[in-house]
């Protein structure tokens, strides 16, 4: 799977606000041609809410071991949640068992920083994982909108 058609898959949904800092912009160089994705259909960040998933391509401080500084290297990272995250990588966010090779392609991964808020992540989605992918996402983006409204204040009734 392609960056272009999994942000293609992405841009379909309802509420989306993509943040795709690029060179020049406002945001620190080092978000320079990544990608986050909140649910906000007012088209704002939401206040206090961190993005439901990203695409990052390259290596930052302390987040290296994925070796995303190689050309054509790049990596989702969906936030899924604590029972999501146990069925796909057999092991509970917080308490690491396994050795994994984060660096690995095309297979579901604990985030290698953020496992213990529920985040996975696949370096260069392709075959075995595109539509686990997708599905992924579509969850991820459906759960921050049940966010977002149990955020929001009631509607007056006239």
């Amino acid at each position: 799977m392609s960056m272009e058609r999994l942000l293609q898959t992405i841009r379909a949904f309802d509420g989306l606000l993509e943040l795709a800092p690029t060179e020049g912009s406002a945001s620190p160089e080092i978000a320079w041609g990544d990608h986050f994705f909140y649910y906000a259909p007012d088209g704002e960040v939401p206040a206090r809410e961190q993005p439901y998933a990203t695409i990052v391509t390259k290596n930052y401080p302390g987040d290296t071991m994925s070796d995303l500084d190689h050309p054509g290297r790049w990596r989702l990272n969906i936030r899924v949640g604590t029972e999501a995250f146990a069925e796909l990588t057999g092991e509970h966010p917080r308490t690491a068992v396994a050795s994994w090779d984060y660096a690995a392609a095309d297979r579901v991964l604990p985030h290698p920083v953020y496992r213990a808020q529920g985040w996975v992540s696949i370096v260069n989605p392709a075959a075995s994982t595109h539509a686990l992918a997708a599905r992924l996402l579509r969850q991820a983006h459906e759960a921050a909108q049940r966010r977002a409204e149990r955020r929001s204040p009631p509607t007056p009734r006239g």
